[in-house]
């Protein structure tokens, strides 16, 4: 899966990355909206960590889809 479908199927995978991500609130799940950009800067802002951890994190996630 690639980051334009991630996009157009944000709404059936909220679950999911809400179970990967617990520190990520619904409203930056729905701020998301499944672009790559906004997922990692709200990983990053979330959990602390550098900006190369929460690009690993966003695409190991969509590889697993």
């Amino acid at each position: 899966m690639n980051w334009t479908q991630v996009e157009g199927k944000w709404n059936e995978l909220v679950g999911k990355a809400r179970t990967k991500w617990g520190k990520l609130t619904d409203s930056d799940l729905e701020q998301a909206k499944g672009r790559r950009e906004q997922l990692v800067a709200k990983l990053q802002q979330r959990y602390g960590k550098t900006k190369e951890w929460a690009e690993e994190q966003a695409d190991e996630f969509i590889a697993k889809l």
